[in-house]
């Protein structure tokens, strides 16, 4: 089980964010400025506390460089000069984004929620999610943590990821989030209560080709994985895109079939996939972005 040394649940100011907000911040850091900068507000035309935000969110995606002064290879991949969606149109580009914020596991409530929370309580609530972190994180860090940050956290994800806020009501200023159209996050309105739900199924939505980008992409699986550690680890594809066994396995025999490199092992209870090879990540979006 992961663990969170350093949780992080402030910086984005209690804004959610927007759609421009990333290929702006990307292109702020491209022209050399940094977030620091005493015109940082003019030049990128937003509030100071949006600024922060901007920041915050750029970090969380995992869009920069360690020194947090440079983009990545995957940010330039998406919002540079000849960037394949800089302007998040297609959901494709929205389902890297949340794998990536999850993995990364900056942000800490998205690690929490999706990989521990969904699966302790198949319909979570907003004191659920502040009353479990508050525990564990009380549990790592020895110090008392704040009720209050934890609920500011957790509204930020509700209008993150559904657009509505906390209350479960639609507000003209969350529309402009970038996950509600992924249908991810499910609300459930009770008579006294509003839950939340993540839905484990198919996910048919989501193309084959952003699966394997994220297993080719990450450094901790090796030459071949059990079929289990896809499907429910931390940090896994399985936990993060909440996809069950029978759409896991749809998938990877879709990919085994286009891609010679993958073959998948059912042998004496072990499966596992296993890479003869692993070509350039980013070679397999290319597939998926420009057509095969």
């Amino acid at each position: 089980m992961n663990t969170f040394s350093k949780p992080v649940f402030s910086g984005h100011e209690s804004f959610q964010c927007r759609h421009l907000w990333l290929k702006k911040g990307y292109d702020y850091i491209r022209s050399g400025k940094s977030f620091s900068d005493n015109d940082a507000v003019v030049k990128l035309g937003v509030g100071k506390n949006m600024v922060t935000s901007i920041r915050y969110w750029m970090r969380a995606f995992d869009l920069l460089e360690k020194d947090g002064l440079k983009t990545n290879e995957f940010a330039d991949y998406l919002f540079g000069e000849d960037g394949k969606d800089p302007y998040l149109e297609d959901d494709a580009s929205l389902w890297l984004l949340h794998h990536r914020l999850v993995h990364k596991g900056y942000a800490t409530a998205y690690s929490f929620i999706f990989n521990e929370l969904r699966k302790e309580k198949l319909e979570f609530s907003k004191d659920n999610f502040v009353k479990l972190m508050k525990i564990k994180i009380e549990s790592i860090t020895k110090a008392e943590f704040s009720v209050n940050t934890l609920e500011n956290d957790f509204d930020v994800f509700i209008k993150l990821y559904i657009g509505v806020d906390s209350n479960g009501k639609d507000k003209e200023e969350i529309v402009s989030g970038i996950f509600p159209e992924l249908k991810l996050v499910n609300i459930i309105q009770k008579e006294k209560a509003i839950n939340y739900h993540i839905e484990t199924n198919e996910k048919e939505q989501i193309p084959n080709e952003v699966l394997l980008f994220n297993l080719l992409n990450d450094p901790k699986l090796g030459m071949s994985v059990n079929l289990e550690t896809l499907e429910r680890e931390y940090d896994s594809v399985g936990s993060i895109f909440a996809i069950s066994r029978s759409g896991l396995m749809e998938k990877i025999e879709t990919l085994c079939k286009d891609h010679p490199f993958l073959v998948y092992k059912d042998d004496a209870g072990i499966r596992e996939l296993q890479f003869k090879s692993k070509p350039n990540p980013y070679k397999i979006l290319d597939r998926y972005y420009h057509g095969y």
